[in-house]
């Protein structure tokens, strides 16, 4: 079993206003930096257990993610940023949070300036449908280049059906089956070799893998699980939905397979190529 690596935040650097639920880079006691996401956020800890085990199923199937670790903030860190959003970020925040490896001068992924490839294209779009991962479009990629090579990012918005245990324990086939709208999605236009994909990743996809992901989670996060009797519970729900996602491709893979044979050659861009001011540049101590 991976065990994510645990930290504790020493410094509180700056905010990250790109994101919606205020990110925050900071510096550790590994020497470290990292974009940590917040426990106190609006959307509250599912977006991180989303972040993890979205994130180290992609690692454990051989998609390049940035490496997560637990970081553990005192939020007296934040009592000299003057923002009163970042301050009560903070206050709200103590203990765990998610930490990710920061990949200073990384550039916003351009599918115009750079071809993936059609089999890296696949895997990504079949591993997007596999979690429902609703958000990486054309719009917002979430991908990186760093040193001429692609990052998944930002997978907070996967594995929706746990913000809804009850309907999801009493219809366990909504979220196996669910269609997956590829129609926006950012690699379309590299002409994605799905089934390639599905040949390559299915069989890595296996119980312990999906176990290995969801174990990788912190058990403060998953303690308050209305419905469920602790953690190791709760885990076994995540496997479950998981494993009947996985078994139920033949509902799922014809409508992303007809949507990638849609798909243009080109997609609209909507960011700039630049990188974002958090990406290229840190203050000085």
């Amino acid at each position: 079993m991976r065990v994510l690596r645990h930290v504790t935040a020493i410094r509180y650097v700056t905010p990250l206003r790109e994101g919606g639920s205020l990110p925050g880079l900071m510096e550790a006691d590994d020497l470290g930096t990292y974009v940590v996401k917040f426990h106190g956020a609006g959307q509250g800890r599912k977006v991180l257990v989303a972040e993890v085990i979205s994130g180290e199923l992609a690692r454990g199937l051989g998609l390049p993610v940035p490496d997560l670790a637990i970081v553990d903030l005192d939020p007296e860190l934040g009592r000299a940023e003057p923002d009163q959003e970042v301050q009560e970020l903070l206050r709200n925040s103590p203990g765990l949070n998610l930490g990710l490896d920061f990949l200073p001068g990384a550039l916003d992924f351009d599918p115009v300036a750079f071809s993936p490839g059609t089999e890296f294209a696949g895997q990504v779009l079949w591993f997007d449908a596999l979690i429902g991962n609703v958000d990486r479009s054309w719009r917002n990629t979430n991908m990186l280049l760093w040193h001429r090579a692609p990052y998944l990012i930002d997978h907070g918005a996967t594995l929706t059906f746990h913000h809804s245990w009850a309907g999801a324990l009493a219809n366990p086939d909504v979220f196996a089956t669910r269609p997956y709208d590829a129609a926006d999605h950012v690699l379309l236009a590299a002409k994605p070799a799905l089934d390639t994909a599905d040949a390559t990743l299915a069989p890595r996809a296996t119980g312990e893998l999906l176990r290995a992901a969801v174990d990788a989670v912190p058990d403060e996060w998953l303690a308050d699980e209305p419905g469920f009797d602790g953690p190791d519970r709760v885990r076994e729900a995540y496997v479950r939905q998981l494993t009947a996602r996985l078994d139920a491709r033949d509902a799922w893979l014809p409508g992303v397979r007809a949507a990638a044979a849609a798909a243009g050659d080109n997609r609209p861009v909507t960011r700039a190529p630049n990188p974002p001011s958090w990406l290229s540049w840190l203050p000085r101590s």
